[in-house]
């Protein structure tokens, strides 16, 4: 069975855990960095992102979620696990993990009282998927490299580069699994791809 660990320094861990294993693949919370070699695909989820990346530091996982990703293993983040994945932070010098070719605003649909709920088209999952926004970031430009699977008031809120997947709301609190169902397929498909 394929194998998703859920990065368990902060953020809605368990919701993550529940939406994978809802969708056919065993699920565990990583905590230390060895247990990465152990996973076939891993989820950066939502949380706060600078103090994701005091912990990242804190725990050594900078380099090793890098090596990660290079090898091939997909990683998917959402709202804040976007803003890691990201090569550029609007009003910041420096990104994060600079894991997909884009530029992303934080908080950019603004504070708490602004979380909202969206019916969106996602390409490859669903035409009528219900998106649950919180403090959410927005993708301000991508890449030529990189895909994009859904916006919201023109703005990119879901997208895909090689391996990596992101979105700016959070699939895994709603009982729709199809966007984690689309990424479980993804790291199936690596798992094959890279034992041959």
């Amino acid at each position: 069975m394929t194998t998703i660990g859920v990065l368990a320094l902060q953020g809605a861990v368990r919701e993550h855990i529940r939406s994978v294993e809802a969708s056919g693949a065993k699920a565990i919370e990583i905590k230390r960095t060895e247990q990465l070699e152990h996973i076939d695909g891993l989820i950066l989820p939502g949380g706060e992102s600078t103090t994701m990346r005091r912990l990242i530091d804190s725990y050594g996982f900078f380099t090793a979620l890098q090596e990660f990703g290079k090898k091939g293993k997909p990683i998917f983040g959402t709202c804040a696990g976007l803003i890691l994945m990201a090569s550029k932070i609007e009003g910041q010098d420096h990104a994060h993990l600079s894991l997909m070719n884009m530029k992303v605003a934080r908080n950019a649909f603004g504070r708490q009282v602004a979380s909202f709920e969206q019916e969106l088209a996602i390409k490859h999952v669903a035409d009528d998927f219900n998106a649950v926004f919180i403090r959410a970031p927005y993708v301000v430009e991508a890449g030529a490299e990189v895909e994009v699977l859904a916006t919201h008031q023109d703005r990119i809120v879901a997208a895909k580069q090689g391996h990596y997947l992101c979105t700016a709301f959070h699939p895994e609190l709603t009982d729709d699994n199809r966007f984690v169902e689309y990424f479980v397929k993804m790291v199936e498909q690596s798992v094959e791809t890279l034992a041959s």
